[in-house]
């Protein structure tokens, strides 16, 4: 805990980087998999395509994914943006399996109900299909936002700042306590990101504690 009080700049100031690289690839990673989701759900060819292509994508070496992207984005090394799209498809590669999912646990009777209510295809899917694939899609979210938050510390082995430094900082002058506070950290990140995740899930699925709740008066 000394090193700790002498050097919390070291421990604040790449905070902030790592949650922006971590976090929004979960936001961009989400915004493609709804669409590619949904063309899963619709089509069994499509599955049968995407969701093993997104399986193979992410047994790709995070490091060698961080050292291929820059010659093919024309970036450099350092640059946080090669993180982000890598961690982007990592995303992808959970999510599209889990928008599929959700969305196929949509009970028939429930869009059969929408389509009599007069619910045209867009209405349908952002006002019904959507909102009731929730609990399944937050699941799905919450394994990629914990995952992100750790596979983000790889890139410090390649200079981009943030609390993976702690880890190469920490072993090049064999200080554990620089370590040990790393891995610490990040763990009640991934946590504490966790935790508001279910939240939300369960703030947007009031119907989902109701059902729970008449199950339990039986």
């Amino acid at each position: 805990m000394n090193w700790l009080s002498n050097n919390f700049d070291k421990v604040i100031d790449p905070l902030g980087p790592h949650l922006v690289i971590s976090l929004l690839p979960v936001l961009f990673g989400l915004l493609i998999s709804i669409p590619l989701g949904w063309v899963a759900n619709r089509w069994p060819i499509a599955r049968a395509i995407l969701v093993p292509a997104a399986g193979i994508l992410y047994t790709i070496p995070s490091l060698v994914l961080f050292l291929v992207l820059p010659p093919l984005l024309g970036t450099k090394v350092l640059d946080e943006i090669n993180v982000i799209v890598a961690l982007t498809i990592y995303t992808v590669a959970l999510l599209v399996r889990s928008v599929a999912d959700a969305l196929a646990a949509v009970p028939p009777h429930v869009i059969a109900a929408a389509n009599a209510m007069g619910y045209r295809p867009v209405r349908r899917f952002f006002g019904v299909e959507l909102p009731l694939a929730v609990p399944v899609l937050i699941a799905g979210l919450r394994v990629a936002t914990v995952s992100n938050i750790s596979l983000t510390s790889v890139a410090a082995i390649l200079g981009v700042p943030q609390l993976g430094g702690l880890f190469t900082d920490g072993f090049s002058v064999e200080n554990y306590d620089e370590i040990v506070i790393g891995i610490v950290l990040i763990f009640l990140l991934a946590m504490i990101f966790d935790g508001l995740l279910l939240l939300i899930g369960r703030l947007l699925t009031p119907w989902a504690r109701a059902g729970r709740a008449v199950e339990a008066a039986k």
